[in-house]
């Protein structure tokens, strides 16, 4: 299995970790009476799995993206070798056509 691949699936795990812990904190706290809703309506245990599901989604997401950005990437030592490139400006000629007010390249 190719690392990033792997790198994903191990991030989506810790994303859904940690949804776990804040939803479980959100409760536990009873934040905006969320306790009392859940426990009290028949769609409470559909509700706390979107929200798990739902936080879960976005946390993999910022894990994956903060593991990708932390990602070292090693300089190239330009007197390593290969080839040496010299970029120069190059002036690009073209002619207007004033009928037409159109841009057309000269050849």
């Amino acid at each position: 299995m190719p690392k990033l691949v792997k790198l994903y699936i191990m991030q989506s795990f810790v994303g859904f970790a940690l949804s776990t812990a804040f939803v479980g904190m959100l409760l536990w706290f009873d934040v905006a009476r969320l306790w009392y809703l859940v426990t009290h309506t028949s769609a409470g245990p559909l509700a706390v799995f979107l929200l798990w599901l739902f936080n879960g989604i976005v946390f993999a997401g910022v894990q994956f993206a903060i593991s990708i950005m932390r990602m070292e990437e090693k300089e190239i030592d330009p007197g390593a070798g290969g080839p040496k490139v010299r970029l120069e400006p190059q002036p690009v000629l073209a002619k207007v056509d004033t009928k037409r007010n159109v841009l057309s390249p000269r050849n």
